[in-house]
């Protein structure tokens, strides 16, 4: 199927994340002639009057190098020793490369912390932007060193995914060591997906890969990250970061990788930047799932959630907490910030608004999730 990628072609401001598997060799060692190549692209992207943010892997990796570990660590203070280690010998190599072509890169250290946290988010985002403006390029990574939590459950293709949205990014761009999202092609063969609509349940069932030694990503967690960016408007490409020049090729529309195109979905400038906030910075610590009345309110109407379109309530959360809103299939239609605990949702789930201060005593807001704190997925 051929899908017009000329929107790469136009896009201002690109996200480049690089895969551990790509800058680093089997034995942990960098491969700085990748580097090198990857760097030669960005430098040629930046001559082409477009902002690159470049969300490298490759710290842990480097660490474990110097440090002659023969495999990645499976503890936590091994893995952050290993990142405290790699993170400053990784920039070096990035600063003598891009220094080459007279290029000044920022290091920008982030966990999921930072990004949850509105006046810390909105710093990081001020940060990075002021970068751009004075013709810098960010080199972003997970902050592994404090991150415990981060190194054990997450990866860079998220941080990615979140740092394209929050920067209001025109494409993102996944380098992995593959050439695409891979379908089956009959008689145990695969052939590479050029282009797909959005990402499904489907799809993911697809995906193969878990990560290696060297790295915690896989396609599904590729997939899962670009369908974040989709759902804003961002198109995505999953390509091969050992293959020459793939920056360029991708970017000047040809048919490379995989192309995930977000053709049915408003722009990101639909979603203001508090509820974008809202939607995909934090991690939610439940669920209430709503009849049919509800959904409608919610999707169609723009309308605030009320207790009395709620039927059941997963998860224990707090007054502030984000919380998914899911339809009584199970599909997930929404997420915002709960006005109450989940405790009290199980008191008042399905009655009527005037009926609260009854049940709980007060009734300090007449919405559990209000039309303002809301956004539907």
């Amino acid at each position: 199927m051929h899908v017009d990628r000329s929107i790469l072609k136009s896009a201002r401001r690109v996200v480049v994340k690089i895969g551990s598997r790509v800058l680093v060799q089997r034995t942990g060692r960098p491969d700085t002639r990748r580097m090198k190549e990857l760097v030669r692209q960005v430098a040629q992207l930046r001559k082409e009057g477009r902002e690159v943010i470049v969300v490298s892997s490759g710290a842990i990796g480097a660490g474990m190098e110097a440090l002659g570990m023969k495999k990645r660590p499976t503890s936590v203070p091994d893995l952050q020793m290993a990142a405290a280690v790699g993170q400053s010998r990784l920039m070096a190599t990035y600063d003598a490369l891009f220094g080459a072509y007279g290029i000044t890169i920022g290091q920008v250290l982030l966990t999921h912390a930072d990004l949850n946290h509105r006046v810390r988010h909105l710093n990081a985002r001020n940060t990075m932007l002021n970068l751009l403006e004075h013709a810098i390029v960010p080199i972003v990574n997970e902050n592994d060193v404090v991150a415990s939590e981060e190194i054990k459950f997450g990866d860079n293709d998220l941080l990615a995914s979140l740092v394209s949205i929050m920067m209001e990014a025109d494409a993102l761009i996944l380098l992995t060591t593959v050439d695409g999202f891979r379908l089956p092609a009959g008689t145990g063969r695969t052939k590479r997906a050029s282009v797909l609509e959005g990402v499904d349940a489907k799809t993911l069932a697809h995906a193969v890969g878990k990560g290696s030694e060297l790295s915690t990503g896989g396609m599904a967690s590729k997939l899962q990250s670009a369908g974040m960016a989709l759902s804003t408007g961002i198109p995505v490409v999953i390509a091969n970061g050992r293959t020459d020049a793939i920056i360029l090729d991708v970017t000047a529309g040809r048919d490379v990788g995989t192309f995930i195109h977000p053709a049915h979905l408003k722009s990101a400038g639909g979603i203001p930047m508090r509820k974008r906030w809202i939607a995909f910075f934090h991690k939610t610590r439940g669920a209430v799932t709503v009849d049919d009345g509800a959904v409608s309110a919610l999707t169609e109407k723009g309308r605030s959630l009320l207790a009395a379109g709620i039927r059941e309530v997963s998860g224990e959360f707090g007054e502030g907490h984000v919380v998914e809103v899911k339809a009584p299939d199970g599909r997930v239609i929404a997420r915002g910030l709960s006005n109450y605990s989940s405790a009290d949702i199980r008191v008042i789930k399905g009655h009527k608004t005037s009926e609260i201060q009854g049940l709980l005593g007060a009734c300090d807001d007449e919405e559990v999730i209000h039309r303002d704190n809301l956004v539907v997925l």
